[in-house]
């Protein structure tokens, strides 16, 4: 009897054990998956031989140390330039008080839904010869020739960036000073200290983990780009490798280049994770009648309008005019008879637009929130290990997911011609999807994960011992207080494929263009004033996570 009886509870343990372990594989499986690119990157260079050798010191003697300077010289400047700004801005609406300071906490966050391509195109059509604006300042002052040079250049490019990237060391930056900055300049003013010298001395040096992780999130940013290096015709590496693939149709130069800049992100990865184990305080924050007594720095007079004035001119430069710009585009478009961009055409562009990043959002979503299930019990080595690896897909360009995506359908086209397997990678909207995924599942994940940080597990412990099983425990009590970093991560990651440029260039299906494709399309052919539209579009859409994020922002503790 006793034998029967175990041998049933090792069959019941079996039959729960089994669909657990399937369950690990898949989620582990899945997460390899869309890891390849990255493994097919670094691993194409087990096949070097002579011929690859060849092609790198062609490239070395020609176009690679142009592409190196440019990448790093564009770098260094948005760098910089994101640091002083996100910095200055952080450090002024935190610790000081001045006129309008309310408004700017959110308003400083706009440019987050300017993608960089978008402002480059508008500031483009505004300041170029042709306009309206330079015409005007002509007749005014009496002059025929150009008030300016040509403003696609990299000095532009660099300004552009760091108007619309700032707000990464924004948020961090303010996040950090607002834990324990205004109570330590409290500290320091009691002690006799001036106010420059509390600002330089005390505030800013506790936030330096916080701009050196924005500044690489930033960075990440521009090493990713396409659309303006395009556009004003710089030679950095995710412009190299676009060439080198589709123009000049030389995969193993693309398969370099794209290590290269896969080599650079890393480095930047480690120098974020570094700095962000750094971002701790070892004192709590204080009780609510210290944080009432440490007052923010009171500003007046011309000191009040400077502080105004560093606030107002990022949110005019970088969201206001460029904004007001392309409405004032389409409005020019429309005026008359019709918009020279038919609406129809904008319909279905929208409509695959919205499409694809409803899909993706979707299903980034759902096994991120399956990998945090798994991860939240502590079950499965091999599924945390994929998911370190899938963590490594949001900071890939699109250009390097686009050709680690190509390489193995490439190599599969090799030793199977007669199967059309390219075809399903770039004639369907399986390779653009499977793209979006490698890049953005990232980003759900990090949204889930952080929703359950805010979940006890002794509610998890409490479901258990009530005899609730793991699948009751996550439909019936996880989903409900996921609710909103679910939506979060939903939001999120529909953004981000709204805004995809360079994987979806090299990946989309015939004829089948989003929005991001379009504007890009007709701002190379100058048709600026029609991309105003699609242009408007993607930044109406990313105006979504910066209400979220300006409500969390405002939201008490």
């Amino acid at each position: 009897m006793q034998w029967g009886r175990e041998l049933q509870a090792r069959a019941v343990l079996a039959s729960v054990e089994l669909p657990r372990r399937l369950a690990h594989f898949a989620l582990a499986a899945a997460c390899l998956a869309l890891a390849l690119p990255v493994l097919a990157v670094l691993g194409s260079w087990l096949a070097y031989d002579e011929a690859a050798a060849q092609v790198l010191r062609h490239q070395a003697s020609t176009v690679l140390p142009g592409y190196t300077l440019q990448t790093l010289a564009l770098a260094l400047g948005v760098g910089v330039g994101v640091i002083l700004l996100g910095a200055a801005t952080a450090a002024v609406v935190t610790l000081a008080d001045f006129p309008g300071r309310r408004v700017f906490e959110w308003a400083l966050l706009l440019p987050l839904a300017m993608p960089a391509y978008v402002l480059a195109y508008a500031w483009t059509d505004a300041l170029q010869f042709a306009s309206p604006l330079q015409a005007a300042l002509r007749q005014a002052l009496g002059v025929r020739g150009a008030l300016w040079p040509d403003v696609r250049n990299a000095w532009m490019a660099t300004l552009l960036f760091v108007l619309c990237l700032y707000p990464y060391v924004f948020l961090l930056a303010r996040a950090a000073l607002g834990e324990r900055a205004v109570q330590m300049m409290e500290a320091a003013r009691l002690l006799g200290a001036s106010p420059a010298r509390r600002v330089l001395t005390v505030a800013l040096p506790m936030a330096r983990p916080a701009l050196a992780a924005g500044a690489a999130l930033a960075l990440m940013e521009v090493l990713a780009d396409y659309g303006v290096g395009s556009y004003f015709g710089l030679a950095t590496f995710s412009t190299g490798i676009y060439k080198a693939w589709l123009v000049m149709n030389d995969g193993t130069a693309a398969l370099q280049l794209a290590s290269l800049l896969l080599a650079l992100v890393a480095l930047l990865l480690l120098a974020e994770r570094a700095a962000r184990r750094q971002m701790r305080f070892a004192a709590s924050r204080a009780g609510p009648q210290h944080a009432a007594d440490a007052r923010p720095l009171r500003l007046a007079g011309g000191a009040g309008v400077a502080a105004f004035a560093l606030c107002a001119v990022p949110v005019l430069l970088g969201f206001v005019l460029p904004v007001a710009w392309l409405l004032w585009l389409v409005w020019q478009e429309a005026r008359g008879s019709a918009l020279g961009l038919p609406l129809a055409r904008f319909a279905d562009w929208s409509l695959a637009s919205f499409r694809l990043s409803a899909i993706a959002a979707v299903l980034a979503t759902a096994l991120a929130l399956a990998l945090a299930f798994v991860l939240r019990r502590g079950r499965g080595w091999w599924v945390q290990g994929a998911a370190r690896l899938l963590s490594l897909g949001y900071a890939m360009p699109g250009a390097v997911v686009g050709i680690g995506v190509l390489l193995p359908v490439a190599w599969l086209q090799h030793r199977w011609p007669e199967a059309g397997l390219p075809a399903l990678a770039t004639g369907t909207i399986l390779g653009v999807m499977y793209a979006y995924l490698v890049r953005f599942c990232a980003v759900a994940l990090q949204s889930v994960e952080a929703g359950y940080a805010r979940v006890p597990r002794t509610v998890d412990d409490t479901a258990l011992l009530l005899g609730s099983g793991a699948a009751r425990v996550f439909t019936r009590l996880h989903l409900p207080l996921l609710r909103r970093s679910v939506w979060a991560a939903l939001l999120l990651v529909f953004v981000d494929v709204m805004k995809e440029l360079p994987a979806t260039l090299l990946l989309r299906p015939f004829g089948s263009d989003t929005l991001a494709v379009v504007a890009y399309n007709l701002a190379r052919d100058e048709r600026l004033a029609e991309a105003a539209l699609p242009s408007l579009a993607i930044v109406a859409v990313g105006l979504l996570p910066v209400v979220l994020l300006s409500r969390a922002m405002r939201a008490p503790d």
